[in-house]
């Protein structure tokens, strides 16, 4: 009886050694790799932004385009001013700005009225990071960060707008958990490749953008876009969430401001 307890004994300590061990090397493994990953998610953010800008080149160096061609500013959205340089500190430094991480701060986002939530997002950040694109120190076109609640997910991309502010450049979405080879077709090139050149605002201001449900768009439409076949609910998600960030109580007052100035 002694003999089997001290068997046993050993056993269990064997096995809590290993745990040991094996924790150890995960947690060292986890945090070694952690600033190749966070590399990584930036770089494959910004091949998305340019993506929408119409920018990214086959082969092309993702990080020399994005310094040569991006701008990036962050924006007060409930008054479309540019926060000021010297403010560009902590959370709301442009190679530190965290979307989510803005959208769940106390001090930097606030409860949506579920009267207006409209992308399912409950909480409205008071700041986002736009990228504009600059030609000859001109903007060529303003790449707008979206994201909304689809069937099963948060979507998160990202829309251009023409220098006009009018029309769309072009979008796609970088993030989602959508149902594969249904609304996960969100991501799909062909789909994408229907956004550029539709009609974001009319000539008077109004957005009318449209995703419509399957085969309902108008043929030949500047403002309609063909939704995703069998998955209504993520093609109304997206649809969602372009009326919401592209309305006053998204980034509409940025957009006013910068068609006032001429932009």
């Amino acid at each position: 009886m002694s003999e089997n307890k001290e068997t046993l004994t050993n056993i269990i300590g064997v096995a809590v050694g290993i745990c040991l061990v094996c924790s150890i090397l995960v947690a060292t493994a986890a945090v070694a790799l952690k600033p190749l990953q966070d590399a990584n998610k930036r770089l494959e953010k910004r091949k998305n932004v340019l993506m929408a800008g119409g920018l990214l080149q086959e082969g092309g160096d993702v990080e020399k385009i994005f310094a040569d061609k991006i701008t990036p500013v962050v924006v007060d959205l409930e008054t479309g001013e540019e926060v000021p340089k010297e403010k560009l500190i902590g959370d709301l430094d442009p190679e530190k700005f965290d979307l989510t991480r803005i959208a769940k701060g106390a001090d930097t986002s606030s409860v949506m009225d579920a009267k207006k939530d409209l992308a399912k997002i409950k909480r409205m950040p008071k700041y986002s990071l736009l990228y504009l694109v600059k030609d000859e120190g001109k903007i060529s076109s303003v790449i707008f960060p979206v994201y909304g609640l689809g069937l099963w997910s948060t979507m998160y991309g990202f829309l251009a707008l023409d220098k006009d502010l009018q029309t769309v450049k072009g979008f796609t979405i970088y993030e989602h958990g959508e149902t594969p080879g249904l609304g996960g077709e969100v991501d799909n090139p062909a789909w994408k490749a229907t956004w550029p050149d539709k009609k974001a605002y009319d000539a008077g201001g109004q957005l009318v953008l449209k995703i419509t449900k399957k085969g309902q768009a108008a043929p030949n439409s500047d403002r309609e876009i063909d939704g995703l076949s069998g998955a209504t609910i993520t093609t109304r998600g997206v649809h969602n969430m372009i009326q919401f960030w592209f309305s006053a109580d998204g980034f509409g007052p940025y957009i006013k401001k910068m068609k006032q100035e001429g932009v």
